[in-house]
């Protein structure tokens, strides 16, 4: 039996109302002052890293990320306690991305050395996709994953192809040029054909012989054929997902997103879904 007083119970739901709900006015004012927060503590933690700017307003950069780092924690501990199961949220993917981003500080307390905070740090950047919920940022996002998860077998099979190829023209390109021109082994003269496949062209090994210069021009004009390949396979797979959900509704409990509009009900768990999410 819920033992929770109404006044606490209405406080819980505006809460969530404004946390958790992108649809309603506040909610949206919330997640722009969120995505606000998030942009300037990483653009802060960027300056903090270039020593002429730090050295200068390293006092000033500790104060701002506290500043952060206490909102961070209030928004953090307001998820909680505004869920109706907190241990799902907490142990949920984007729960422990909301812990993180609030840790860096409490452990320089403790730890010596900045690196290490400064990458716990950037990894507010994740948050911002919580907050692409604004739009349909979220639904394409989903859109995107089925096509990729329905394309997997089709990228693996064309990957290990990639694989092949790219030892058989090392292998080919290491018979040509040999140790005196720079392809020293087989494994370095397949990292030549990684990269001049890939069109990333770093130029530390290079081709010597018309031979070799010849099979060189062959692997960069297949690098261009062949990045267009999952490009195709992916976007094909796009044309077919039609889009399912076309609001984002978050249940209190488990915090799913994505519900039809005029859903009463969680399609995972359930849960009655509140009435002004769907207004």
């Amino acid at each position: 039996m819920n033992s929770e007083s109404p006044a606490r119970a209405h406080w819980r739901d505006v809460t969530y109302r404004i946390i958790f709900s992108a649809d309603t006015p506040a909610g949206k004012l919330f997640d722009i002052l969120l995505v606000c927060s998030i942009l300037a503590s990483v653009l802060a933690v960027m300056l903090d890293s270039v020593d002429a700017i730090h050295a200068r307003w390293a006092t000033a950069f500790i104060v701002i990320e506290w500043i952060f780092t206490i909102g961070f924690t209030l928004e953090y501990l307001a998820r909680i306690v505004s869920v109706s199961a907190p241990r799902k949220y907490i142990f949920s993917f984007m729960g422990l991305v909301d812990l993180l981003s609030t840790l860096p500080s409490y452990l320089g307390l403790f730890l010596a050395g900045t690196n290490y905070a400064f990458a716990l740090r950037l990894l507010r950047l994740l948050r911002i996709f919580r907050v692409l919920k604004l739009a349909s940022y979220l639904e394409e996002g989903q859109l995107m994953a089925q096509a990729l998860a329905a394309s997997k077998r089709k990228l693996l099979v064309f990957l290990l192809a990639i694989l092949t190829l790219v030892m058989i023209l090392g292998t080919m390109m290491y018979a040509i040029e040999g140790p005196v021109n720079g392809f020293t082994s087989i494994p370095i003269s397949i990292y030549w054909a990684i990269v001049t496949i890939t069109t990333v062209g770093y130029g530390d090994i290079a081709p010597h012989t018309p031979p070799g210069q010849f099979l060189a021009s062959i692997v960069m004009i297949l690098g261009y054929i062949i990045i267009a390949v999952p490009t195709g396979i992916v976007g094909v797979e796009l044309n077919r997902i039609r889009p399912t959900h076309n609001l984002v509704i978050a249940c209190p409990r488990c915090l799913l997103e994505g519900h039809e509009k005029d859903a009463n009900y969680c399609r995972r768990c359930g849960e009655h879904l509140q009435e002004h999410d769907r207004s």
